[in-house]
């Protein structure tokens, strides 16, 4: 794909995403109930419950089989190579929050995974002591004195805020894995990833299920708790009362 044609889509798929979370907010700003956080909880219950229907017919059960039927060394395997893919673009917004020495290390991990590691397949990096870190757009934008926008809930997606939605349509077209070639062998790749991350959140969701009365609420709460703890590298200042 040519610079021309990437800009190009970036121009397409970032206006109609913008257009969207415009039209979310009109909608929630009209149905904003008294938590700050959560402006628009009225249409994320709903987007919520959607995504809840087509986890339990579809995503879990696709991610039990994989569970299941997958040898534990292949899915470590997997795991490995699509994190391994993301330490690039992991390493450019390190840079670009001003972190340079976690951007080297990111850089280092990459290069030693993608050659001694077999494309990723094994992390030596992490056995020599190059711990991997995680770091996105949104996390970016926050950086730079982004506000949050108010919290949404995407189905297939997950739970996000106003700027983290906008950054991971960035970081869409920072992974590698979406620039793949042909288009059925990224399908492919973003098929397998997207179930190997949901058979990893299995052990949570019985979690889930027994701490929550209400598990809408739980999995907002939990998210931008730790949301917050990655912006501030783990240190976050104390909230005011």
């Amino acid at each position: 794909m040519t610079l021309r044609q990437r800009l190009s889509g970036v121009r397409k798929y970032g206006g109609l995403l913008v257009a969207c979370l415009a039209s979310f907010c009109l909608v929630g700003e009209s149905l904003a109930e008294s938590n700050p956080r959560d402006p628009y909880e009225h249409v994320n219950r709903t987007l919520f419950a959607v995504n809840e229907t087509v986890d339990v017919y579809a995503a879990k059960p696709v991610a039990q089989v994989y569970d299941k039927l997958v040898p534990l060394a292949a899915k470590v395997g997997a795991g490995n190579f699509f994190g391994n893919a993301g330490d690039l673009w992991i390493g450019v917004n390190s840079a670009l929050q001003g972190k340079f020495s976690d951007a080297g290390i990111d850089i280092s991990r990459l290069l030693i995974n993608s050659t001694v590691g077999i494309f990723g397949l094994f992390d030596v990096a992490s056995e020599l002591g190059l711990d991997k870190h995680d770091e996105d757009f949104g996390q970016t934008l926050a950086v730079w004195g982004a506000g949050d926008g108010g919290y949404l809930f995407v189905p297939i997606i997950g739970p996000r805020t106003m700027r983290d939605a906008v950054g991971w349509g960035v970081d869409s077209y920072g992974d590698p894995v979406w620039s793949t070639r042909p288009v059925s062998l990224r399908n492919s790749m973003v098929a397998i990833r997207f179930v190997d991350i949901r058979a990893s959140l299995l052990p949570a969701d019985k979690v889930v299920e027994e701490a929550a009365l209400d598990k809408y609420s739980y999995i907002r709460d939990a998210y931008l708790q730790r949301r917050r703890n990655q912006i501030f590298d783990g240190r976050p200042p104390r909230l005011d009362d």
